[in-house]
């Protein structure tokens, strides 16, 4: 047999490469929701500070990184076209507008700090700071709305399941953002900013509540799915994550703090993805199975992700390798 025959006549070493490709997915979308995440909530504690030095010190914070977060969405949407191009294209234009609005809202996100920076007129500043909130408040929310609509199945933009979702992503963001601010900044600020993360951590786990329960009563396959005992554990493990975040913003831990806001995010997507599985649209009834690639670029596909996400990976770990520690008096967005 050639090499493409081999490659057409079964998965690379056996594997179960559609339920890898799925759990690919989700943990790229994790990623996003993590690294863009603490951005996010960045720009939503950029609200709560009036002093200029510290709205400079927030986005100095961030500068580094937040373009360089969003790669994570688009290489989302590449790996969604890719293994399930049925999904991609049913998914997208289901949710057309709802799929503008958070471009939009990114591209709000992305362009207000760096208007910010062009003008040091007062009502400039203020209009674009608002801006930048308002930004990385919708983006986030609109986001938790795509995914709750994905996973119930609706057709319709404004669900209760969409909408309670959307809330909770963006305390989930603020809880990342205050952690990830408090890794970097130092004195009346990182104090301060205690408080809100604190705050954010209940509103994350009522809106998950909250969520939990619309979903139970948008579908019964859901509700059924809710009480699956490793969808059961992720929520308890969840409270007690919730509990050791507090613990570490009061200890003065922040990188743990980080480190658990993350697990936290992850913890969230992989409910979503135990609901789902196996199925990967559930509006058309569509499981993995049935809407994974041929297995020939299902193979080649497999391949080329071996070897370019380890690349990706490392280039992360340089670039908050080479930005770490708290951000100086001298750094400037």
């Amino acid at each position: 047999m050639t090499s493409v025959e081999t490659l057409a006549a079964g998965p690379l070493f056996g594997l179960p490469l559609p339920a890898l490709w799925f759990a690919l997915v989700f943990f790229i979308l994790g990623t996003f929701l993590f690294l863009d995440g603490f951005d996010f909530g960045a720009g939503a504690l950029f609200a709560t500070r009036d002093d200029h030095e510290e709205r400079e010190t927030i986005l100095t914070a961030i500068g580094p990184f937040w373009d360089g977060n969003e790669v994570w969405l688009v290489v989302f949407g590449g790996a969604l076209f890719a293994a399930f191009p049925p999904v991609y294209a049913n998914l997208f234009s289901r949710h057309y507008l709802l799929m503008f609005a958070i471009l939009g809202a990114l591209i709000l996100r992305g362009l207000a700090p760096e208007m910010y920076e062009q003008r040091h007129d007062e009502e400039w500043q203020r209009w674009w700071g608002r801006s930048f909130v308002v930004g990385s408040l919708a983006a986030p929310f609109l986001l938790g709305m795509f995914v709750a609509n994905w996973l119930t199945g609706s057709p319709r933009t404004l669900t209760l399941p969409a909408f309670t979702v959307g809330l909770a992503v963006v305390a989930l963001t603020v809880v990342s953002g205050t952690a990830f601010l408090r890794v970097k900044t130092r004195g009346k600020l990182r104090r301060d900013l205690r408080r809100y993360g604190e705050l954010a951590v209940v509103g994350y786990l009522l809106a998950v509540v909250v969520s939990l329960a619309a979903f139970a009563l948008a579908s019964p396959r859901l509700q059924s799915g809710l009480l699956t005992l490793p969808v059961v554990m992720l929520v308890v493990a969840t409270v007690g994550l919730a509990g050791g975040y507090v613990w570490a913003l009061r200890a003065g831990q922040d990188l743990l703090a980080l480190v658990v806001s993350a697990v936290m995010t992850y913890g969230l997507v992989a409910v979503v993805a135990l609901l789902l599985f196996p199925l990967v649209d559930p509006a058309t009834d569509l499981s993995v199975a049935e809407a994974i690639v041929s297995t020939l670029p299902l193979n080649l596909m497999s391949i080329a992700a071996a070897l370019l996400l380890p690349l990706i990976l490392t280039y992360f770990v340089v670039l908050y390798s080479a930005f770490s520690g708290p951000v100086q008096a001298t750094d400037s967005y």
